[in-house]
């Protein structure tokens, strides 16, 4: 398998892996698949009582493979892609799939001919996924090329109660519902298909240069919409737009957001492919009337019953994905929000069953918010779920000032529930005068029922310190409890070794599964001496499984990065992309190819590693810190589209500078931003449309504040601020 030159944005091969669960994904927030698979995905809609419920199975008519022409007696290359680029904008009209951004391409080329097929699921309209194929002509022959298509297609599901309706312009129409409810007395969910069906061969006639055809995919919840979303997508195939429409959104969506670095080609394609599937699950920025059910590790392109995670939503969207989303695109990273919100009844259910206030997120959730997962001891102990959920609420706070999602969408409710569930779940130890949490599981699962789990009550008493900051701000009263306990709960330190044991009783060499205590410091905020962050990285580095899901080595990377250690960092980053399939950039839950596949979570903490570890962002209520740092064989980082309080910034970090580039702001509601250098506290203001460069440095972007600024003119030469004056470059 070879890849794709030089060029980090397309990924090309001229076989397909051996392992069919490493094939590219096509997905958008509604829909997914796998090229080639016989199933497709519809987001929210589950099949299963309680912890049986997983992804309902509809069949695909997008598995659809090429053969060679009858009789061509051609030497034929074949060649695959997934192109994550933005392509060139191109005039209306039907666009051969000979490029094909934003989606999958599979080629085969001879001397006379080039037969091609690109597959999508549709950036504008969520509930459309096409393919198309197209035959040119390459030499002076007249006679007809005939292409077969070969179909395995089958109206039939092992979760759905299938029926074949009438067909509707030109298209053939499945419908039916899923057989059981998540929970008892639940509402079956609807699902309708209309598809164009698939002749068992295309001909291009004698004498024509090229001929292109395009097969439509359409689901949703209704006959109706269904209908209606057929006609939409007709009618820009009528115009020859339709897939110039989806990849002008990409492209788009590109240009709004990007993460890039000036070094070796193997981490900037695990960079890009990260993002890519990442952006595949979200929604196009702007789209109406969307409602989010999560992301689960294996995104829209798996969860069926054989497959893991059975797409239940986990602490992986909030802690690992999330905050990748909220920089670039606070607009989806509110739609995740949301869909706790929409949840919060079910763990408000979940708490109360269990004996304690307030709301217990579930360890597995899917539609209700009620717990799902199959084994009990994972529901019931690992809590700390509910601190990656009010962080991620925190974070979103801090980075947008959105008080609306708090005051009236439902935001404070699960602040305070979250905090009212802390409170009745920890018990007073009269002989250390402090709170405990007991019989916890921690993320090393390898242990349970353990007390005191280090990270999770460092998130306990974060999220009660949030709880009472957020309350003061919306003019609620502070219940006296809440600080209260997140002033005196323990949080286990050994003081002979200088290091935070995992638990009470915890030893030194004791195997651990996954990032844990290392955790602490990012993406959890705890303040640590440069001396127990060291210790906390030595001790759990020596003793972590080495078979352990990515995400780990990702955030031991982003530990060294904070101690300025760029040979240690790079060889664990090294180690994370490690998870990275071949040829198409699909993530394994481990690295021996094992667990669950497209796996989001790794992808996540990946680029955390790079979006939050290279630049030394943190996110915090002052404002939007930096304090970069590259690792070893890294020269550069370019980070673009970061999204702070109505703004939009472009960042470049290197070796010797900074550069700041405020590109947009949402309004005149926006607040002038400026940057702080640290240690000189210089103050730089940051207009619209400027490049603002200065030594490199720590610092934090904030709200300007100028009164207290000093003029660039006074600042010490080490810490002055070179503003161009000119608008970015193009």
């Amino acid at each position: 398998m070879e890849d794709a030159g030089r060029d980090p944005t397309v990924f090309t091969a001229h076989s397909l892996p051996s392992d069919p669960r490493l094939l590219a994904t096509v997905t958008n927030a509604y829909l997914g698949t796998r090229v080639y698979h016989d199933t497709l995905h519809v987001s929210g809609v589950y099949n299963g009582a309680s912890g049986e419920t997983h992804r309902a199975i509809l069949p695909s008519p997008l598995n659809v493979q090429l053969e060679a022409p009858a009789g061509a007696g051609e030497q034929l290359i074949n060649t695959f892609a997934l192109d994550t680029n933005t392509g060139s904008p191109r005039l209306p009209g039907p666009t051969p799939p000979t490029t094909a951004p934003g989606s999958f391409l599979h080629t085969l080329e001879g001397p006379s001919f080039r037969v091609s097929q690109r597959i999508c699921a549709h950036r504008v309209l969520p509930h459309v996924l096409t393919f198309s194929v197209a035959i040119t002509r390459l030499a002076a022959r007249s006679w007809p090329i005939t292409v077969r298509l070969r179909s395995a297609f089958s109206p039939e599901s092992p979760d759905l109660d299938l029926h074949l309706g009438p067909d509707f312009q030109g298209a053939r129409y499945l419908y039916g519902h899923t057989l059981t409810t998540e929970q008892p007395g639940g509402a079956q969910q609807e699902v309708h298909m209309l598809w164009t069906p698939v002749p068992p061969a295309l001909t291009l006639g004698e004498g024509e240069e090229n001929g292109t055809w395009e097969f439509l995919t359409v689901v949703a919840g209704s006959q109706a919409e269904t209908q209606a979303c057929l006609a939409e997508a007709l009618q820009l195939q009528v115009r020859g737009t339709l897939y110039t429409t989806h990849a002008q959104a990409w492209a788009q969506l590109w240009a709004d957001c990007g993460l890039d670095v000036d070094g070796p080609l193997p981490l900037r394609q695990a960079l890009r492919g990260a993002l890519y599937y990442l952006l595949s699950a979200l929604p196009q920025p702007g789209t109406p009337g969307y409602v989010c059910h999560g992301l689960s590790p294996g995104g829209l392109s798996n969860g069926s019953r054989e497959e893991c995670y059975w797409g239940h939503v986990f602490w992986d969207q909030d802690l690992w994905m999330f905050p990748n989303i909220l920089m670039f695109h606070p607009e989806a990273a509110r739609a995740l929000l949301q869909y706790r919100i929409r949840t919060l009844s079910g763990a408000l259910d979940n708490a109360r069953k269990l004996g304690y206030q307030g709301a217990k997120f579930a360890w597995e959730s899917a539609s209700s918010g009620l717990e799902v997962c199959p084994e009990a001891i994972y529901g019931t102990q690992e809590i700390h779920i509910n601190g990656a959920v009010v962080l991620a609420f925190q974070l979103y706070y801090h980075m947008t000032q959105d008080l609306q999602l708090f005051q009236e969408a439902g935001g404070w409710d699960v602040v305070s529930a979250v905090a009212e569930f802390w409170c009745s779940r920890v018990e007073w130890s009269p002989e250390e005068e402090k709170y405990h949490l007991k019989g916890v599981m921690p993320p090393d699962e390898y242990h349970s029922g353990v007390n005191n789990s280090v990270y999770t009550n460092v998130l306990v008493q974060n999220s009660l310190r949030f709880a009472a900051a957020l309350a003061q701000d919306l003019g609620r009263p502070v219940p006296n409890q809440w600080l209260e306990v997140a002033d005196k709960i323990k949080v286990p330190f050994d003081p002979k070794l200088n290091f935070y044991p995992e638990f009470d009783g915890y030893q030194p060499g004791e195997e651990v599964k996954q990032a844990d205590v290392v955790l602490l410091g990012y993406p959890v905020p705890f303040p640590l001496s440069p001396t127990v962050r060291r210790q906390n990285l030595e001790i759990y580095e020596a003793v972590t499984c080495p078979q352990g899901p990515a995400m780990t080595w990702s955030m031991f990377a982003v530990g060294w990065m904070e101690l300025k250690e760029p040979g240690r960092a790079w060889d664990l980053l090294e180690k994370s992309f490690a998870n990275t399939s071949e040829p198409f950039k699909v993530w394994t839950e481990n690295a021996d190819g094992s667990g669950a596949v497209n796996f989001l979570t790794g992808m996540g903490g990946f680029l955390q590693a790079v979006l939050f570890g290279f630049t030394g962002f943190r996110i915090t209520r002052a404002g939007l810190t930096f304090d970069p740092m590259c690792p070893a064989g890294i020269s550069g980082v370019c980070v673009s589209g970061i999204s702070y309080q109505g703004s939009k910034l472009d960042f470049s970090f290197s070796e010797g500078s900074v550069t700041v580039t405020v590109t947009a702001r949402a309004g005149p509601w926006a607040p002038p931003l400026e940057a702080e250098l640290w240690p000189s506290q210089d103050r730089l203001p940051l207009p619209p449309g400027h490049k603002v460069s200065f030594p490199c440095s720590a610092g934090r972007i904030q709200r300007s504040h100028p009164w207290e600024a000093r003029a660039t003119s006074s600042a010490p030469r080490s810490a002055a601020c070179l503003a161009s004056g000119t608008p970015p470059s193009s």
